[in-house]
Parts: structure tokens; sequence; C-alpha cells
């Protein structure tokens, strides 16, 4: 979620409208802190970058910390920077489609008998296809929001 800086922390102070300063009294930790992360020299620990998003208000800064973690980037899907309208149209499409399909119907028929077998592997790996990019799209709007 790239905006006026490569840095994920400085963009977010900077976006919340603080100066190093303020942040590092909000945050309760010193000013050389602050400028270590903001200059990539040190990674925040987790309990700071979760202090960043509540004083920030910013849930991406969150996201962005935890993906550089390579089991993180594993279990939860990338989030493009989107807009709320795209991500709102691209999830009601995703949904559509899916309904259309039939793919809740085809999965409860896969998932009855509790395996995955040849003949429906195809359509349970496109089903969870789609459910990833469901969740993309939910992640997306939760960090439209700001909140959690």
């Amino acid at each position: 979620m790239p905006c006026e800086s490569d840095n994920i922390y400085k963009k977010c102070r900077k976006k919340a409208g603080f100066m190093q300063e303020s942040a590092a009294e909000e945050l309760d930790i010193s000013v050389e802190s602050i400028r270590a992360y903001e200059t990539n020299q040190r990674r925040p620990p987790d309990l700071i970058v979760l202090a960043m998003v509540e004083v920030y208000r910013d849930l991406s800064l969150g996201y962005s910390h935890l993906q550089g973690n390579p089991l993180v980037r594993l279990l939860y899907p990338l989030v493009n920077d989107i807009s709320l309208e795209q991500v709102t149209l691209k999830l009601l499409v995703t949904i559509k489609n899916m309904e259309a399909r039939r793919s809740i119907d085809r999965l409860i028929e896969i998932a009855e008998d509790g395996v995955i077998d040849t003949a429906e592997r195809a359509d349970f790996d496109e089903i969870v296809r789609v459910l990833q990019e469901i969740m993309r799209c939910g992640l997306a709007l939760q960090m439209q929001s700001g909140e959690s």
C-alpha cells in the first residue's frame, strides 16, 4: 500500500499528521527509535506497531508490517491499494459469479463425504481461489474503514 514514502512507518505517521517528536511522545518511545524505524535501521516490535496502528488510526500499517513475515504472507492474501468503489464492485461481482456457478452447492457436494477425490479437485481448487479473492476484498474493505 505505497503512498508518499517507501517506509510504511513514516508514510503512516505523516498521513496521520504527526511530527516524529509528537509521535514518539504518543507512543511512549524515543525519537531515536522512530527515526530508526523510519530509516529501516530497525524493525519495530509488533507491540510498538500495534500502538502505531491505534495512534495513527491506520490498519494498513499493521497489515503492511505483518507482510514482512513470510508465514503471514503465506497465510494471508496480499491486499492491493484499491478504492472503496472498486473493491465493493469487485466483491459484489465475485459473489454474484459464485452464485451463478452454484459454487456453494458444489462445495457441499464435494465436502459431504469428507474427501476431495481427483474428480472433484479442480472444482474445489477453483472454489478456494474465489473464496480467497472474497477474503482479499474483505480485507481491502477493512483497510478502507481504518478500523478493526
